[in-house]
């Protein structure tokens, strides 16, 4: 049986017309069909706006987050798998640390160190002009004292006690070397600045902590 497409249409046309005054419940079946379908869609549409968006969001963040733990996890275990050789580096660093700190003289020992700069000195029979310890320069954990010195000897005397000095157990640097000639007769005469530092002591290394806490305030 052949279907009419223009009756079809026609009828469906005829039954929105006059439903102005009409209680939904009693309009023909095709507007009631479409009138559910509008509301359907007006409360998926809203759903979507109030609800499922928010939720696509927060599926979002923790997508994010779970790439982001996984990547802390891998760290973590890429640690762990390398744990005992940090562990064996920290003790090297740490012996390190120490030798370190044993070239470092205490404030008690300075005077022995200046003694010992002296004596190099005067072991290869040279002459001090000058021997004037400056200001002590505070860093973080250690202590910096300049030493202006002037001394005048023959260019091997002068060579052995730069030699002498490098020898010592304790840290000392030597800068700004000048050399000049003597006109009166075959000596020469150094001037240099030999530095020397030591580690601060426990009231001094919170002194700084807090000279620190003060600037940044």
């Amino acid at each position: 049986m052949a279907i009419n497409v223009q009756e079809l249409v026609d009828d469906i046309g005829a039954q929105f017309r006059d439903l102005n005054g009409l209680h939904p419940g009693l309009w023909p079946i095709v507007p009631r069909m479409a009138a559910a379908l509008a509301v359907l869609a007006v409360v998926i549409l809203l759903s979507w706006f109030f609800y499922w968006d928010g939720q696509n969001e927060e599926i979002n963040q923790k997508q994010q987050e779970e790439v982001k733990l996984k990547q802390e996890y891998k760290e973590k275990l890429q640690q762990a798998i390398n744990l005992d050789a940090l562990k064996d580096q920290r003790v090297l660093v740490q012996q390190y640390v120490a030798a370190m700190e044993k070239q470092l003289p205490s404030k008690a020992e300075m005077d022995a160190l200046l003694s010992d700069i002296n004596q190099a000195g005067a072991g290869r029979g040279l002459q001090f002009d000058s021997f004037k310890p400056g200001l002590v320069s505070v860093k973080d954990y250690y202590a910096e004292l300049p030493i202006d010195i002037k001394l005048t000897g023959n260019y091997h005397d002068l060579g052995e006690f730069v030699a002498d000095i490098a020898k010592l157990p304790r840290i000392v640097t030597l800068n700004n070397l000048s050399i000049s000639s003597n006109t009166k007769d075959s000596n020469l005469t150094l001037e240099v600045v030999a530095k020397t530092f030591r580690y601060l002591d426990k009231d001094e290394v919170l002194a700084q902590a807090n000279l620190k806490k003060a600037s940044k305030k």
